[in-house]
């Protein structure tokens, strides 16, 4: 064999080696993927990291993921492994943690977009702080301190404007805790492998979360952000994507909300599925 060939046949032995990333697997090897996870790994937060690191250099796509083929109000599906936005990261990061197979993946997937687990788009946990959050407590607890914004919700219509339903929901008021950049800062190092960032932003003179990341620890015990943003999911220290996002003009941020994961989950069942 000669040198090139040889040289050659060492390249390719090396690229079918390396192991593939998340988003490259089909739903297949994703859940034997998630299996040898729980298998490997008895550590939730460990696992976590583990599986979002898995998705580093994931194509960044917006408001990919929707209701169908369960409803027809738009043809997005409802799970996605080529691609995410920073929510959909969290999500399924969490939920293949939290499975042991494809199938468990997928449902608790839904179970955490969703309001007790019914799909619907008027009961997918649209907003983070009213919805999510609270939909998902059972997952994470806000710990979130010194400082406060008010939210009005108008879902019924937000669904009508965005999504062309309509539903008879009463108007929110709430408000909400975050921590300002500084303290946000400080306090960082306190987070727990696992946790989740939610960046709150100012747009258009109202508070609201606008991104969302996952806590993660270098191999010197050092907390680092990972999180799907233009163009692919990265990790990054918390810092450098805080000194990124004020280089942007009109760029809004106000602060964080810091969520820590509990430290015993289970997942709860979710409400029947009711009859369209």
């Amino acid at each position: 064999m000669s040198f090139l060939a040889s040289v050659m046949l060492a390249a390719a032995l090396g690229a079918a080696a390396e192991p593939k990333q998340i988003y490259q697997m089909t739903p297949q090897e994703a859940g034997a993927f998630i299996a040898e996870q729980r298998r490997a790994e008895p550590d939730l937060r460990k696992r976590i990291a583990a599986i979002g690191r898995r998705n580093i250099g994931q194509p960044y796509k917006l408001n990919l993921l929707g209701e169908f083929p369960y409803e027809l109000h738009d043809t997005l599906p409802m799970y996605s492994l080529e691609a995410s936005d920073c929510l959909v990261f969290a999500e399924h990061t969490y939920a293949m943690a939290l499975s042991g197979s494809w199938e468990e993946f997928f449902w608790t997937l839904q179970r955490i977009r969703y309001k007790d687990g019914v799909i619907g788009v008027a009961s997918r946990n649209h907003y983070m702080e009213v919805d999510w959050n609270t939909s998902n407590r059972w997952l994470l607890t806000d710990a979130s301190n010194g400082a406060s914004y008010a939210m009005h919700v108008d879902r019924a219509l937000f669904l009508k404007t965005q999504h062309h339903v309509q539903r008879d929901i009463p108007v929110q008021d709430s408000v909400q805790a975050y921590l300002p950049v500084a303290q946000a800062m400080a306090q960082f190092s306190t987070l727990d492998e696992g946790d989740m960032v939610e960046v709150v932003s100012v747009r258009k003179g109202q508070h609201m979360v606008t991104h969302v990341g996952l806590v993660v620890l270098d191999t010197q015990g050092q907390r680092r952000f990972l999180h799907s943003s233009a163009p692919q999911v990265r990790e990054e220290p918390f810092e450098d994507f805080i000194a990124r996002t004020q280089a942007r003009a009109s760029n809004g941020l106000a602060g964080f909300k810091f969520l820590r994961l509990n430290d015993h989950i289970v997942v709860p069942p979710a409400a029947p599925q009711p009859r369209p």
